[in-house]
């Protein structure tokens, strides 16, 4: 069981306005004048690092809803009431309203020019690995500039690493014949799927399983169901918001398929943000998946406990079993 987030400066020490340099995840300089307390955050993954960080109630400004996802209000409420785009893209006008002291964007956002003619600093963000997930909260937490949020990011870093240091000693020394070769299906309507260079790539490798769609590169790529049927994959985990493989175009023509024949199609969890992609809770991932793949491994992991304190720990949030169990589930909350 983890310890709760005590004895890591739970108070927040008010910060002397005062302007800091800040590089983002693709290297750009950018001036912060701190306090920073009001947040505009155009990257869906991202507010989990926020939230992480203690700083979900500074978004004033989000492209996430409530019917998308449901975790994610009910953990941080005070999102009910942020300005939510319709899209990906603010007005400049409303955030500047709302006294906006900095946005985060995904990388290469073609809205960030206009957020930064207004005025507003722009931080783009990306990481699609563990390491470069660190620096991403790292550098989110520079830019809150709270004491609290600084400690964050050094508890959550060294929890990553803990979970992955755990994992990485029991699957390293598996051979290619012991890894299960894994399918990840980020989309059933059109078919997409995560190939290399992707934080999922990253977490089939670690958890001890081989990505059949390591030939392709990159996150949501499309292929034709015959790719799938030519890779046989062990196992196929499908993306939450992606359906069910039962309930596809695609359930009898995968008939032939070892994972559908072994009944090793699993559907992904989904919390605050869905497991699998980017954000924090891909140490949560890294768990399930391992355990899923090689419960011979990790007879002792139990997934629900371990959702639990990440909840507490990370989120302020007292999470019971039975939310837990939903979450793994990738079902909504309990109306």
């Amino acid at each position: 069981m983890l310890k709760p987030f005590c004895g890591l400066a739970l108070l927040v020490i008010s910060a002397v306005a005062q302007a800091q340099t800040v590089t983002d995840d693709v290297g750009q300089q950018v001036a912060i004048s701190h306090p920073v307390t009001h947040i505009a955050d155009a990257w869906f993954a991202h507010h989990s690092l926020l939230m992480t960080l203690g700083a979900g109630d500074r978004i004033v400004a989000t492209v996430n809803h409530p019917t998308d996802r449901p975790w994610m209000f009910k953990v941080q409420p005070t999102l009910f009431q942020a300005l939510q785009a319709h899209g990906k893209t603010f007005a400049s006008e409303a955030l500047v309203a709302r006294h906006v002291d900095a946005i985060f964007v995904p990388a290469h956002d073609p809205d960030a020019q206009s957020y930064r003619l207004a005025g507003i600093p722009v931080l783009e963000m990306q990481f699609d690995d563990f390491s470069s997930l660190r620096r991403s909260l790292t550098t989110t937490a520079q830019v809150v500039g709270t004491a609290e949020a600084e400690a964050r990011a050094v508890a959550y870093n060294h929890y990553l690493d803990q979970q992955i240091t755990r994992i990485q000693a029991k699957t390293q020394g598996l051979s290619a014949s012991q890894r299960p070769r894994v399918l990840h299906i980020q989309s059933l309507h059109p078919l997409k799927v995560d190939g290399r260079d992707t934080l999922i790539d990253s977490w089939i490798s670690l958890a001890g399983g081989r990505n059949v769609a390591a030939g392709i590169e990159g996150n949501m790529k499309p292929i034709s169901p015959e790719e799938v049927i030519r890779w046989n994959p062990d196992v196929i985990i499908i993306g939450a918001g992606a359906g069910t493989l039962a309930d596809s175009d695609y359930a009898a023509l995968f008939g032939s398929v070892n994972a559908v024949k072994n009944h090793r199609v699993w559907q992904n969890p989904a919390g605050v943000f869905p497991w699998d992609r980017y954000g924090t809770e891909v140490a949560l991932q890294i768990q399930w998946a391992a355990a899923k793949l090689h419960p011979e491994l990790f007879p002792d992991l139990n997934i629900v406990d371990a959702t639990r304190d990440f909840y507490r720990q990370f989120y302020a949030y007292p999470l019971s079993a039975a939310e837990a169990g939903r979450i793994l589930q990738a079902l909504p909350p309990a109306t």
